[in-house]
């Protein structure tokens, strides 16, 4: 039997971000449940679970994608996370912010460069 979108993305969810995915849709259920089916469903269910690039490939991607957004830094820590999760180094991922300045501006990758700060000081904590 095939996988619903739903059960594809909670797999896909709990292999790249871990707690800190299932920390966020659980944020969702007292307010927008719906939300949280849909954060699940798309993103996790048919993008992620897609052919075509790996896993590392497309969280090098998110990350650049919320970095150049420049508002997005509660996304971008738990996909700074996820990055280290599926193997980016911490180079790779420096070397990924510091190409947003390039085409996103200095504020959005100071700001990026922060949030990973944030990120690496608590995984060590």
């Amino acid at each position: 039997m095939e996988k619903s979108r739903l059960e594809s993305g909670l797999a896909q969810l709990a292999s790249i971000d871990g707690e800190a995915g299932q920390q966020v849709i659980d944020s969702l259920q007292d307010i927008c449940p719906d939300l949280a089916k849909y954060t699940i469903e798309f993103p996790f269910g048919d993008i992620y679970s897609r052919a075509g690039l790996d896993i590392k490939s497309r969280e090098i991607a998110t990350v650049a994608a919320l970095t150049a957004l420049g508002h997005c830094v509660p996304q971008l820590k738990v996909h700074l996370n996820a990055a280290l999760n599926v193997g980016c180094s911490e180079e790779e991922i420096k070397e990924v912010i510091l190409q947003m300045t390039v085409y996103a501006g200095f504020p959005a990758a100071l700001n990026g460069m922060f949030a990973f700060k944030e990120v690496l000081a608590g995984r060590m904590a």
